[in-house]
């Protein structure tokens, strides 16, 4: 089909210059529809981008040159009427060889010089170099499955592998949910001992007797139901590491052991006077504070000096700034995946509340708060009605300042105080719900300000302005 062919179809090809020589120009994928979406123009990146030419696609419906899953789902173009905006969606495509390539869609109504709609306008862009770039700059944040890029996690990213090299003890602390786990597994896998075995142990599992059987192993008889042999986790980690999680709570009759052990690498299983010798590299982990544990004459010393060779920290999520952000979306990339939801992003006042929480359970905490929202989300944007009840109930989180506190009591008496000598025959209730509206103009509305402002949860402004039959 020329051009003075379309030009009689469609009104948009009367234009001065030719517009097919000015949109091979645009290093975007670009095609021109009319009314019922057949292909009337296309430029050369589009062909590039599908395997389709020019006169292969002249005439032809989009959606069998396109092939994209928008297309089976409701094409945008359908619902566009005449004073509708452009729109902005990312989907996929299959080209002529089969190759399924994602793809940001936008889709604008072309109008004549009398403002009626003539055709449509749509540029498709291809994602896999964006998408590429994403994935070297999370690269380029993360060590192995440790995610971050503020400067406690950079100056980790740059020890951790260093520490790796060496065969000494490694004692990892931080506070629960930091990821130890992760980081112990990191050394491992960049040791020279990665083809060997890494084997967990945590030590406040099990009682003594069990976790001593459980570590050193035992002789068949060395105990009432010992009816076999057994290698303990020493012996499974030769040649390997064996990281002890919780060693805060190690008996200390094992801490004894495990000293021995670290200074001889020799283990003796329960009921056998004969050791062997083994092969392996010690990383402990814990969350509590080990200084005060010795003073307190609840760890050894000793013990903590042979731990303590080398030591990394993992600070708390609440300490690393924009990395609850990156994390975040880590997160949310993990479970749509998992779960095969799509879902874009969070609403502005679901990052708000998820962006000024403290996170005491730190990483694993917002790991569960994720997979929850991304289970129970149907699809789009997570919303704070899809995160747990508990973080819209706390706000105010826990880092609600003692002048915000004081600021809300102080405008609540007020209040309150002007009111009660305005008409002494108000009813408590009454009041209330008048100190309810007043805070609601005040706050236009807002009602996580209108909330702040009277020192109250949101469920507690929600539950008393459903008592009073308060709608705003």
């Amino acid at each position: 089909m020329d051009t003075s062919q379309q030009s009689r179809i469609n009104p948009l090809f009367d234009f001065p210059v030719d517009l097919r020589s000015l949109i091979d120009e645009i290093p975007l994928g670009i095609i021109v529809l009319d009314m019922n979406r057949r292909i009337m123009l296309l430029n050369r990146a589009f062909e590039s981008l599908t395997g389709f030419s020019q006169d292969e696609a002249a005439g032809v419906p989009c959606y069998h040159i396109l092939r994209s899953k928008m297309c089976i789902k409701g094409c945008p173009a359908l619902n566009m009427q005449q004073e509708s905006k452009s729109v902005c969606m990312e989907s996929d495509l299959i080209n002529r060889d089969r190759k399924l390539i994602p793809v940001r869609v936008n889709l604008a109504l072309l109008k004549d010089p009398d403002r009626n709609a003539v055709g449509f306008l749509e540029t498709v862009e291809d994602m896999r170099p964006i998408m590429e770039l994403n994935a070297q700059k999370s690269h380029a944040y993360s060590l192995a499955h440790l995610i971050g890029r503020s400067p406690q996690m950079e100056k980790i990213f740059q020890i951790l592998p260093v520490f790796a090299q060496s065969d000494s003890s490694v004692l990892i602390t931080g506070e629960t949910g930091t990821g130890k786990d992760l980081a112990a597994e990191a050394i491992h896998q960049a040791s020279n001992r990665a083809k060997g075995p890494f084997v967990k142990v945590n030590c406040g599992a099990l009682p003594e007797t069990l976790l001593e059987s459980e570590l050193f192993g035992h002789q068949k008889g060395a105990f009432t139901g010992a009816e076999e042999n057994k290698p303990g986790r020493f012996r499974l980690a030769h040649n390997g590491t064996l990281y002890l999680t919780e060693i805060g709570d190690l008996y200390l009759p094992l801490q004894v052991k495990l000293l021995t052990f670290l200074d001889d690498k020799v283990v003796y299983p329960l009921g056998s006077a004969k050791g062997f010798q083994a092969d392996v590299r010690v990383i402990a982990a814990t969350h509590r504070n080990l200084d005060v544990m010795v003073k307190e004459r609840k760890f050894r010393e000793d013990l903590m000096f042979r731990l303590n060779v080398v030591r990394l920290h993992l600070p708390p999520l609440r300490e690393r700034g924009d990395d609850i952000r990156l994390i975040l979306d880590h997160f949310i990339n993990i479970f749509t995946t998992r779960f095969r939801k799509e879902i874009h992003g969070l609403s502005k006042r679901a990052l708000k509340i998820l962006m000024n929480y403290s996170f005491p359970g730190n990483v694993r905490e917002l790991r569960n708060v994720i997979e929850y929202a991304v289970n129970i989300c149907p699809g789009g944007q997570i919303k704070f009605t899809h995160l747990p009840a508990y973080l819209s109930e706390t706000k105010h989180h826990d880092d609600r300042s003692t002048s915000e506190a004081g600021e809300a009591y102080e405008w609540t008496a007020s209040f309150v105080k002007s009111n009660s000598q305005q008409s002494g025959q108000k009813t408590w209730a009454s009041l209330e719900r008048d100190m309810i509206i007043e805070a609601l103009v005040k706050s236009k509305g807002r009602r996580n300000k209108t909330a702040d402002m009277l020192g109250w949860g949101r469920s507690t402004l929600w539950r008393k302005m459903k008592q009073y039959k308060i709608d705003a």
